[in-house]
């Protein structure tokens, strides 16, 4: 009788971690500079140091070049990751409370040629 509920536990608790990593909004991708938060495209994800917590302040032409990581419909924040509503009223995805964006300049799954751009723009880590 303990092992049948020593295994019923095991699989719950594996059902859960499973179910709570594939609810994650992003994934981890090895670049050139270490590891990286991406998108499911494996395109590179980026804070930025002007931006508050839980406020996006990447607006207009800002946000034409780094386009925010929206919230898909059905999505649901999860441990580290909230949503933040953006000054138009849309849904974009944080880290910690930092929103999270696109590099329009990234072209392949782990390009990171916007970390460090202008001294404001982080490629966002694990």
């Amino acid at each position: 009788m303990k092992a049948v509920l020593s295994l019923s536990v095991l699989v719950l608790a594996t059902t859960a971690a499973t179910a709570a990593f594939a609810d994650a909004p992003v994934k981890v991708v090895e670049t050139a500079k270490g590891k990286v938060l991406a998108d499911e495209k494996g395109m590179t994800l980026y804070t930025f140091k002007n931006d508050k917590k839980d406020v996006s302040n990447c607006n207009n032409d800002c946000a034409k070049n780094w386009p925010p990581f929206m919230v898909g419909d059905n999505a649901k924040p999860s441990g580290a990751y909230s949503v933040v509503t953006r000054k138009d009223g849309k849904k974009q995805w944080a880290k910690d409370g930092m929103p999270l964006y696109l590099w329009i300049k990234d072209t392949k799954a782990g390009d990171v040629s916007g970390d460090g751009m202008k001294g404001v723009w982080n490629a966002a880590r694990p």
